[in-house]
């Protein structure tokens, strides 16, 4: 566990703490087990097996998914997103997304516009942040494939209508692709519900697991269109020089992140105890609690969360006379409080919130292992610091 002087508020990049479980996981593959999945018959290599199985049926239940076969391992979520977009993604295909995607998204997508001409509509979303499912039906095009779009926001946290959105691609025969980086373990997902095609997200965030891992899931019959551009080993069909058509082995080449997976699996199992609802309700006291503090505060101007539009645990602000990485080195040099400052891989963000020009916003972003006690010292901070630019 951290020491009392650090005050952890960078959760939307990376959660810290872990479990106390996630740690002993990792420690006792690296000390005990050491062997790679899917690569032999040693005691040790049957238990690593059962670790990653466990790993990726308990995903599998966090999710929703139809069954662990449609969960993908991953190394990140960006590696995720680049699975589904240049899996799917062909020349003269147009794809939908938003103007608040992350670059992981919007980099690919450019990518595939220079490179195979695939042609992308961003979408603006409203004067609340959220997009209408209204004006993504108005960009539809008889070659729209794919409609792409995050679940919540990594610099507002607002979170987008998925469930209407997937629904009207499903009514219009176009795949959609949800990036779910700030609400898996954040805010309830379950794909039995959501008519998803593709979803994504690391394992480091909400899910609580090490950094190196990610999740991909897989509508069942995908497989048959979501093209592989990973190839190689995977322990299984070796007399063979094609790659497996069976899941999950399709898209998982190579030696699997063993280490992180052990320490995935036990974050899963922290955040299934705790359960997804438990923890959106303490870390949505805490964002309130937060953002009222910040808005009482003079000279700090508080981005996005507006009555009635759903948001998670992130929250951007400026204050008036100090550029955001300012804010952010002040912060953690004098009071100990670390949060994140710039564009955060997202500037259709900040040139939404008109924010871009002064390098973005500070924001700080709560976990499960945050505290009241914690959001008064960062409001204190912030509001000592403000009060030095009057």
């Amino acid at each position: 566990m951290p020491s009392s002087s650090r005050i952890y508020l960078d959760n939307a990049a990376t959660s810290f703490p872990k479990p106390e479980s996630v740690y002993a996981a990792v420690d006792d593959y690296q000390r005990r087990i050491g062997a790679a999945i899917g690569r032999g018959t040693s005691r040790e290599s049957i238990e690593v097996q059962r670790i990653a199985d466990k790993c990726r049926q308990s995903a599998s239940l966090t999710l929703g998914a139809e069954g662990p076969d449609r969960i993908i391992f991953t190394f990140n979520g960006t590696d995720g997103l680049n699975l589904a977009l240049f899996g799917l993604c062909r020349p003269g295909d147009h794809v939908i997304t938003t103007e608040f995607e992350h670059n992981s998204v919007l980099r690919p997508l450019r990518w595939l516009k220079d490179h195979r001409g695939v042609d992308v509509t961003l979408i603006r979303p409203g004067p609340d942040g959220q997009i209408d499912p209204s004006d993504v039906r108005k960009q539809i095009r008889t070659t729209t494939r794919l409609i792409a779009v995050q679940h919540a926001s990594n610099v507002t946290g607002v979170v987008q209508p998925v469930e209407a959105i997937c629904e009207l691609a499903r009514q219009t025969g176009i795949l959609t692709l949800v990036d779910a980086a700030q609400t898996a373990g954040h805010w309830p997902i379950n794909l039995s519900g959501l008519p998803a095609d593709l979803l994504v997200c690391p394992g480091h965030k909400g899910l609580l697991g090490p950094l190196g891992t990610g999740l991909v899931y897989v509508r069942p019959g995908l497989e048959h269109v979501l093209e592989c551009y990973r190839l190689g080993g995977t322990g299984t069909q070796s007399e063979d020089d094609r790659q497996p058509d069976q899941m999950p082995d399709r898209y998982e080449a190579g030696n699997h992140n063993a280490p992180g997976l052990a320490g995935l699996g036990e974050g899963l199992a922290f955040v299934r105890g705790r359960t997804i609802d438990a923890i959106r309700q303490i870390e949505a006291e805490l964002i309130e609690r937060l953002v009222s503090g910040l808005r009482a505060s003079p000279g700090v101007t508080v981005y996005g969360h507006q009555p009635k539009v759903p948001h998670v645990g992130v929250v951007a602000f400026n204050v008036d006379g100090f550029a955001p990485q300012e804010v952010a080195s002040i912060l953690d040099e004098t009071f100990g409080i670390q949060s994140r400052a710039g564009l955060h891989c997202a500037p259709g963000v900040h040139r939404f919130l008109e924010t871009f020009d002064r390098g973005g916003t500070v924001r700080f972003s709560v976990g499960v292992f945050s505290t009241a006690d914690e959001i008064d010292q960062a409001i204190a901070g912030v509001r000592e610091l403000a009060i030095c630019s009057l």
